[in-house]
């Protein structure tokens, strides 16, 4: 699910011109801390802010030094992540996504352009 949401994503250039389709950093809570996502994120140069799980850190720590070093994970930028959870509180407030009705992606995606228009 994460890949083709990055697949779509679009960062928007200051001055115009094309959009950007990867962001400086990904900001994430700790569900998001899988090997696959941060490698994938590694991958294309993205830096991750994504904390590390509580019983992945006692996995690693528990393989010693081939568990290797823990995740780089900046504090101070991980505060900026209540903004994004804010709008997605605010967006699940409208009946129709909260509730999905629509079952197809593409008018649930639709529904979610229509909301972002009108608000």
């Amino acid at each position: 699910m994460f890949e083709p949401l990055m697949a779509r994503l679009q960062v928007p250039r200051q001055g115009g011109g094309r959009a950007r389709t990867r962001p400086d950093r990904v900001r994430a809570d700790k569900a998001y801390s899988s090997r696959a996502i941060r490698t994938h994120l590694r991958r294309r140069g993205i830096r991750a802010v994504i904390p590390e799980p509580a019983d992945q850190a006692e996995h690693r720590k528990r393989r010693g030094s081939r568990g290797g070093r823990p995740p780089a994970f900046h504090a101070q930028d991980y505060r900026g992540r209540n903004v994004i959870e804010r709008s997605f509180n605010q967006l699940k407030q409208w009946r129709g996504i909260a509730t999905r009705f629509d079952k197809l992606a593409t008018l649930y995606r639709a529904a979610i352009l229509i909301h972002d228009a009108i608000t």
